[in-house]
């Protein structure tokens, strides 16, 4: 059995926490501001740490980047250029 607070936790980095707070995030300059625990280098987390730090979902490629822009990571489930439909575009 899962613990609870981690399915509830919405600043633990899964996929599904992505897609909730794409909800709740407005769509600017290109991307979108998402808020995860942070590790010891600045990495977003998949557990809870003392740190929550702003990362920046690009869906023109899949990219999340960290404070300072550089690519944390690549997700085709989050590119608009291999069908997904993120909240700013599902009203077009």
């Amino acid at each position: 059995m899962s613990d609870g607070k981690k399915e509830t936790d919405i600043h633990i980095l899964s996929h599904e926490n992505i897609l909730k707070q794409l909800e709740e995030s407005q769509y600017e300059l290109g991307y979108y501001v998402l808020r995860f625990y942070a590790d010891e280098e600045g990495r977003p987390s998949n557990k809870q740490t003392d740190t929550i730090e702003e990362f920046y979902l690009y869906p023109s490629g899949g990219t999340l980047r960290d404070k300072n822009f550089n690519i944390v990571f690549y997700d085709s489930r989050l590119d608009i250029y291999r069908g997904f439909k993120p909240p700013h575009l599902r009203n077009k």
